[in-house]
């Protein structure tokens, strides 16, 4: 146990950071080499947009899934499990129930109704400028927010990993983050940007079931021994509690049930997935996308099951909470432990590959929404040329990589789980309702589009900015001295979710003008036949 002894201490990781930061380097060399390879192509908005409509389903499958497995689902939820047990395992579970909404009501629909955004779904039967606005707010909100969850996240993962844990060093790490990002997504688009994912996706998954067959052989693939560790070095109380609900949420189980709504209704609303569907050139690719994401994802958190009680049985939930980054730490403590040096560096690289990938992903939806949906649609009214529209884009792109990276700097050291939180109760408050509205009601209306999109995005901030992750205790983003913290729960979605479906309806209601029955018709045929998708007609 030396090496573990070693990690877990402030700056730990310094073990190796030369081999940690080399593999590193080598997946983003390889990766600019096929992002530059793959902007040959891009000579349309929808070659930068959605990759031409190229790629097939099992291809997109594995690209959803890696911009779906963020750093978050690896380190986070591998340490979730690590010291809360059957609690933390409630975090995938909720994930991956988020893919059978995606699956049933969303992929194929959005994919015949829609063309890059989401906004190109509602403006279909909606007054475009005030939906497009509206969509395009919630959508930058989500982006932004995720974003600066991510880069903040990469200069946690600095101080775990490479040993790099003075204030400087991490914005240093946030920045170059950042402008690799902006490479990535500038040259290549939504077809490098997915390559990357692609190849991500498959990165992450290999290394993590390696680490799985590696702690199942050392206890002879017998998981049952691996529980019986696990609560030996369970510091709980009683130790058996690490295998039973309630070690997280027992004091307070609806806080677990309104992040559970949040997590299953708000996943398949994200913007980045939502854009996914269009870059397949079928309804029925957009269906296979996803079933092939859904086997892979769920694939993923059984591993993360199997890692996170043995990292509980070889490493210890002490050792683990006592590390540098926390419960984060979990994953390389147990990458230590089985393969030394060289394995811990994989893991590190594949932590770094991971935040990389995925604020691509979020960074080239950000860019799209803002120009195609605001510049070419609101500003220029459907009349702008698609060049200068793509110009907008890369523009934009630069405008956002340069905010995430102040942003992320200007987190480091805070609690950055309300910005998950609000990404999450955000898409599942102000864009689901209105997707399901605008999918399956035909009396829905513009104004119930923009009450149910503004109120929920409303509700969502300042609830999140009233809860205690914010003010009110030590774990707060503002600490114990600040105390403002008048809602008590830590995700608001039990409450902003009903609301952004209440305004949906409330504003349709009371709308004094109708929407075009046969547009809607229209627009029912369309989401269930795809006739019509590619002309994308707009009213």
């Amino acid at each position: 146990m030396n090496q573990l002894d070693v990690l877990s201490q402030p700056g730990a990781a310094e073990n190796n950071p030369v081999l940690n930061i080399s593999i590193f380097l080598a997946f983003v060399i390889v990766t600019l080499v096929i992002v530059f390879r793959a902007s040959r192509n891009n000579r349309s908005a929808a070659d930068y947009y959605a990759a031409g409509r190229s790629f097939t389903g099992p291809q997109n499958g594995f690209a959803i899934s890696g911009d779906y497995l963020s750093a978050a689902s690896f380190l986070g939820i591998v340490g979730a499990i690590a010291v809360n047990g059957y609690d933390g395992f409630l975090y995938s579970i909720g994930f991956l129930v988020a893919w059978l909404v995606a699956l049933l009501l969303v992929a194929e629909l959005m994919r015949n109704t829609g063309k890059f955004t989401m906004a190109d779904v509602l403006a279909f039967r909606l007054k475009q400028r005030p939906v497009r606005l509206a969509a395009a707010t919630t959508t930058l909100a989500v982006c932004f927010f995720y974003l600066l969850a991510q880069m903040a996240g990469a200069g946690g993962l600095v101080s775990l990993l490479i040993g790099i844990d003075s204030e400087l060093g991490q914005s240093l790490v946030v920045a170059v983050v950042g402008a690799v990002m902006i490479v990535y997504v500038l040259v290549g688009g939504m077809k490098g940007t997915t390559w990357v994912q692609i190849i991500k996706a498959i990165l992450l998954i290999s290394g993590v079931a390696a680490m799985t067959l590696w702690v199942l052989a050392l206890y002879g693939f017998n998981f049952s021994a691996v529980l019986g560790d696990a609560v030996a070095r369970s510091v709980s109380d009683p130790p058996e509690a690490i295998l039973a609900p309630g070690l997280q949420y027992g004091a307070m189980p609806i806080d677990f049930i309104s992040l559970a709504l949040a997590l299953v209704l708000g996943t398949a609303e994200l913007p980045h997935v939502l854009m996914r569907f269009y870059t397949v050139p079928t309804a029925k690719e957009a269906r296979r996308s996803v079933v092939w994401a859904i086997w892979l994802i769920g694939i993923f958190y059984l591993f993360t099951l199997v890692l996170g009680y043995g990292a509980a049985a070889l490493v210890g939930s002490d050792t683990i909470s006592a590390a540098p980054g926390g419960v984060n730490s979990a994953a390389p403590l147990l990458a230590l432990e089985l393969g030394g040096p060289l394995l811990l560096g994989f893991i590190s690289a594949v932590a770094f590959a991971t935040i990389l990938a995925v604020v691509a992903g979020l960074t080239i939806t950000a860019a799209a929404s803002f120009a195609h949906d605001i510049y070419s649609n609101v500003v220029k009214k459907g009349k702008s040329d698609p060049d200068a529209e793509v110009k907008i884009a890369r523009r934009t792109v630069i405008f956002i990589g340069i905010a995430s990276i102040i942003g992320g700097i200007g987190v480091q050291g805070q609690n950055i789980a309300f910005l998950v939180a609000l990404a999450f109760a955000v898409a599942a408050s102000a864009n689901l309702p209105t997707i399901l509205y605008s999918l399956f009601w035909s009396r829905f209306s513009t104004r119930g589009a923009v009450w149910s999109m503004y109120g929920g995005l409303g509700t969502a901030v300042v609830l999140i900015a009233l809860s205690p992750v914010v003010s009110g205790n030590e774990t707060a983003m503002l600490g114990a001295a600040v105390d403002f913290a008048i809602f008590p729960l830590k995700n608001p979605g039990i409450i902003s979710i009903p609301v952004g479906f209440l305004l949906g309806w409330l504003g349709s209601v009371t709308s004094p003008v109708k929407e075009d029955p046969r547009i809607a018709a229209e627009m029912e045929v369309r989401s269930l036949t795809g006739h019509g998708a590619e002309k994308a007609v707009e009213h």
